[in-house]
This record gives C-alpha cells, sequence and structure tokens, in this order.
C-alpha cells in the first residue's frame, strides 16, 4: 500500500467484501481466490470482473503483478488504502462531521484503549499538531 492521501471513495456493500478479504489476507489475490475465498459472499461469481473495475476505477485497488493461472495469466491485485485509513475516511467525509465533532469521537475511541504506550502517542501527536500551529 502506498502512503499518498489516496482521494475519497465509497465502496459498494459487495466491494467492501472484497475489500475486507484483501485486508484479512494481507498478499495480492487474483479473480479465482477472491471467489474462492469468499463462500459466503452477497455477489454472484460473474460480477466479480465488474467489481473489481470499479475498485480500479476507484483506485481503491490497484494491479500488483500476474500470476500463472492454468494456461493463462492473470492478475492479482492489492489495496491501496489500509483498513484504517479508509475507515478514517469515510468519518473525515461524512457529511455530520465537523472539527467540533474529534473530541467526542476521540473519546469515544480512546475509551476502550488499555495500552498506557498507546496514550502516549495521542499525546505526542497533539502536542506536535499544536506546534505546527503555533
Amino acid at each position: 500500500m502506498k502512503n499518498v492521501k489516496p482521494r475519497y471513495f465509497r465502496l459498494t456493500k459487495s466491494e467492501n467484501e472484497i475489500m475486507e478479504l484483501m485486508w484479512k489476507e494481507g498478499h495480492p489475490l487474483s479473480r479465482s481466490e477472491i471467489i474462492e475465498l469468499t463462500p459466503d459472499r452477497t455477489w454472484k461469481p460473474s460480477s466479480i470482473h465488474i467489481l473489481l473495475n470499479s475498485m480500479l476505477d476507484k483506485k481503491a485497488i490497484e494491479v500488483a503483478g500476474f500470476v500463472q493461472s492454468t494456461k493463462n495469466y492473470a492478475r492479482t491485485f492489492i489495496p491501496c488504502v489500509s483498513a484504517d485509513n479508509y475507515a478514517v475516511m469515510q468519518i473525515k467525509n461524512s457529511p455530520v462531521f465537523t472539527e467540533n465533532s474529534v473530541p467526542k469521537l476521540l473519546s469515544a475511541l480512546v475509551e476502550d484503549v488499555t495500552a498506557p504506550a498507546i496514550l502516549d502517542q495521542l499525546e505526542q501527536i497533539v502536542q506536535t499538531r499544536k506546534q505546527e500551529l503555533l
């Protein structure tokens, strides 16, 4: 995955199922592997080409390479954004999200944190941001 800030996109339910599989597997997957690894899918296997092309158009995924599949070669795909970054993208682009939402959102996220090191990291992030604003 690249460290470039992706432009905003929203995945459909079917695309999200594919993306969640890619995040879980953590390596490039071909069309046939995606179909094979999603037995409980809500989409038809014949739709995979349309779904992957849509995800490519949105720049949600990219072609990672090629693998031999029988006598032919098949493209493999990887996500262009991590699961965490996709979640942040959806929150920040929500029509109800504002700068005033940040404290409540952060509070909700932090209440389940049990590692002091993570809280220290958050403090450092806030301090760095304060310095940038001065």
